[in-house]
């Protein structure tokens, strides 16, 4: 058999495993499905189920959201599924869509659209279509353009997606560039998909990408987001990172990713900082227990964005990047507030990248029981993700330093865990609380409280606990210190 006879009859066998796992997935909702398609054909009205939904009924990967398109506009879609579904949301409605809730299954039902954009904002104007040959036309991807019609099964690819899903190719069900000048959010969902599906993008695709990467600046921070998010959570995000930094995206909306491609010349010899980062990113995925930890990922390819503002050439040729964990995460800070993360999302990544260095030094011996009660402190509900970062920092290729620093930071978690077994380390507070403190300064509430709180909480951390008489006898020697107290 001929090299390409073996390639078509490869490609045969892997349609042939995908339509079995569309089967059996789409027997899974059918009931619910084949039951609403009913509805809709009663109606006088065609009901598809389309998109992602089919692309990953035939990747045996459909969940319990399903996506349906129809030719019935919104009222018309209520006036089916009143009375059938258990609940109906109509936030979408303005868009086309409609979701309601059956039987354990979220069903989003748009219809047709035939979409124009403003061309200024990139934001759709919606235009109802008339045809599903239509709708699949204006969709992003050509996996993502099949449709299977409900309740006969008919199955409707016009532009080759299940052929593209078995080569595990992205590609548009037109030109790129017309695809992604209706929505340059295309070019990120691109790198998206290979992230998630582990699919290559079309030769065709990263170009338009490239030549069009400036384009994505008409799109919303929030939109963007939310695009990375998903990218950095697939399973494979270092083929994604990569092509967001290729194709120039990356430079658009994460300038800080593309500055880590430190120039290296023969006379400064430092570690590929891009590398490193990257290798980082997949040791800490390595180390999830259940499911993707985005704050984990997150710090991971912040933690040296730092570097490039710091580096220093020493005397004697060697490259230094002092503070670059501070500078990190003020960088880190600014980049995820800029692209509209939440409050807590941000602290918890920007306190990772700040503490990521914390433990370089434990290895000599400088560690009193004090710097590690502050350690622990410090990192508070964040140790785990602390423990994970800081082994996944660890990419030496000198067998014998990796050893020793996973040996270092063995010997850091078993004294953490010592000194936890011994003091209540997960909330280290005063000896004295703010009531203890008022009754023997003899003060009303006040700032003074709170500074005697602070000066009892450093002791704390300082000489681990004290007894009462000890910590009364502290308290009021610093009060005295102080001028608080004769």
């Amino acid at each position: 058999m001929s090299e390409a006879s073996a390639s078509h009859a490869a490609d045969r066998r892997e349609l042939t495993a995908a339509q079995r796992n569309a089967v059996a997935e789409l027997l899974r909702v059918s009931p619910v499905a084949d039951e609403l398609g009913r509805r809709f054909a009663q109606a006088g009205h065609e009901l598809h189920l389309v998109g992602g939904s089919v692309r990953d009924a035939l990747l045996g990967r459909l969940g319990n959201d399903l996506d349906f398109c129809t030719d019935a506009h919104p009222d018309e879609t209520i006036k089916v599924i009143r009375g059938w579904a258990e609940s109906i949301w109509e936030t979408g409605r303005e868009f086309g869509t409609i979701a309601c809730q059956r039987d354990g299954l979220n069903l989003e039902i748009t219809t047709f659209r035939a979409e124009v954009y403003d061309q200024v904002s990139r934001n759709p104007v919606v235009q109802y279509g008339t045809s599903l040959t239509e709708d699949l036309k204006r969709r992003d991807f050509t996996v993502n353009a099949m449709a299977v019609s409900l309740p006969d099964h008919r199955f409707t690819d016009p532009y080759g997606g299940l052929a593209d899903l078995a080569e595990k190719v992205i590609r548009t069900p037109g030109t790129p560039q017309e695809s992604f000048r209706d929505d340059p959010l295309r070019m990120l969902r691109a790198a998206r998909f290979a992230a998630q599906l582990r699919f290559a993008v079309h030769p065709d695709v990263r170009a338009a990408m490239t030549e069009m990467a400036g384009d994505l600046d008409r799109i919303t921070a929030e939109r963007i987001r939310d695009e990375f998010t998903k990218l950095l959570c697939g399973a494979d995000p270092i083929t994604g990172l990569r092509l967001l930094v290729d194709s120039g995206l990356a430079e658009r909306f994460l300038p800080e990713l593309t500055g880590l491609k430190l120039t290296i010349d023969e006379h400064a010899q430092h570690k590929d900082v891009y590398e490193h980062t990257l290798t980082v990113v997949s040791n800490a995925m390595s180390m999830e227990s259940d499911g993707c930890d985005f704050v984990l990922r997150m710090a991971a390819l912040m933690h040296d964005v730092g570097k490039p503002a710091t580096k220093a050439v020493g005397a004697d040729g060697r490259v230094s990047f002092h503070h670059h964990e501070v500078v990190g995460a003020r960088l880190t800070k600014n980049r995820m507030k800029a692209l509209r993360y939440s409050k807590e999302i941000t602290s918890q990544v920007v306190k990772l990248v700040g503490l990521h260095l914390r433990f370089y030094g434990y290895g000599r011996g400088e560690w009193t029981d004090s710097a590690v009660r502050r350690y622990v402190t410090d990192a508070g509900d964040l140790l785990s993700r602390l423990h994970k970062l800081t082994r996944s920092d660890c990419t030496t290729r000198n067998r014998r330093k990796a050893a020793q620093l996973a040996a270092d930071y063995d010997a850091l978690e078993e004294r953490i865990a010592r000194i936890a077994a011994e003091e209540d380390l997960a909330r280290v507070r005063p000896d004295l609380d703010g009531n203890a403190i008022m009754e023997l300064l003899g003060v009303p509430p006040g700032p003074v409280v709170g500074r005697a709180w602070q000066y009892l909480k450093e002791l704390r951390l300082e000489r681990g606990p004290l007894d009462r008489d000890e910590a009364e006898a502290e308290l009021l020697r610093w009060a005295r210190d102080e001028g608080i107290t004769s």
